[in-house]
């Protein structure tokens, strides 16, 4: 479902923020793409859902090559960034009926698709309020909602819980793990180890723009011993906090 192929993604002043990264997602998972701040994550995933293009190496979606035929690879993509991208001077539901147009979706399944989503994630009441009235969790969960509507086989989740409500972050849960169950794919990325350690079939773990691990969290512990998944995160990207020196706050 994704295919990530020796892909570097160098910015200006020689700085190389994703180095020769190779990863396939299969159908029928939930991946969780983890990584400490600065490590790549965000611009792996720009590059997979084709924001910005690789300076090197091939992104494929459901085996359509990005680059050369971006419509349809991204046809096969409901993207959500990790900070809430939304036009805030139209209505809720002129903003859903606008990315319903760009995915084509057709009008009879419109209203039952959307008022399925709005009831989930408990936004009805506002949808028909400008969007720069929403809260920052409303205008998340607007996303959510703009990139599920036309149901793609691939959902690209960029820290998709932040802002939401618990029982909104549950119900998305529920979702992510239906939709791969359904044969389809979830790719997000997450800081909460809990949440990647209770949802993931396979995670991945990226450290200064390398794939350090992939695999499952049992066969992470295989190779790093017992412990948490954010006790073996924080071995796997070589974390120096056991240096810290935390004596200044003991009130002692």
């Amino acid at each position: 479902m994704i295919s990530l192929m020796n892909i570097t993604k160098i910015y200006s002043g020689n700085v190389r923020a994703v180095d020769n990264l190779s990863l396939e997602v299969r159908s029928g998972e939930i991946f969780g793409f983890l990584g400490p701040n600065g490590a790549g994550k965000t611009t792996t995933i720009k590059m997979l859902t084709g924001v910005i293009e690789p300076t090197q190496g091939t992104v494929k979606v459901c085996g359509v090559n990005m680059v050369k035929d971006p419509v349809t690879a991204k046809s096969f993509i409901g993207y959500v960034a990790d900070e809430p991208l939304v036009m805030e001077k139209l209505k809720g539901i002129e903003y859903l009926n606008f990315i319903m147009n760009v995915f084509q979706v057709p009008k009879d399944l419109r209203t039952q698709r959307i008022e399925r989503l709005l009831e989930d994630f408990k936004l009805s009441h506002a949808i028909t309020d400008p969007i720069n009235t929403y809260s920052h969790g409303m205008k998340q969960k607007l996303s959510l909602i703009a990139a599920l509507s036309h149901n793609p086989k691939v959902w690209v989740l960029d820290e998709p819980i932040v802002g939401l409500d618990p029982e909104s972050a549950f119900i998305l849960k529920k979702m992510m793990r239906n939709h791969a169950n359904s044969g389809n794919t979830v790719f997000f990325s997450t800081h909460v180890m809990e949440i990647a350690e209770r949802v993931c079939d396979r995670i991945g773990i990226i450290q200064k723009g390398k794939l350090e691990f992939v695999g499952t969290v049992e066969e992470l512990r295989k190779i790093k011993g017992s412990g948490t998944l954010e006790e073996l995160f924080l071995e796997v990207t070589k974390s120096e906090i056991e240096k810290i020196d935390f004596s200044y706050l003991d009130n002692n």
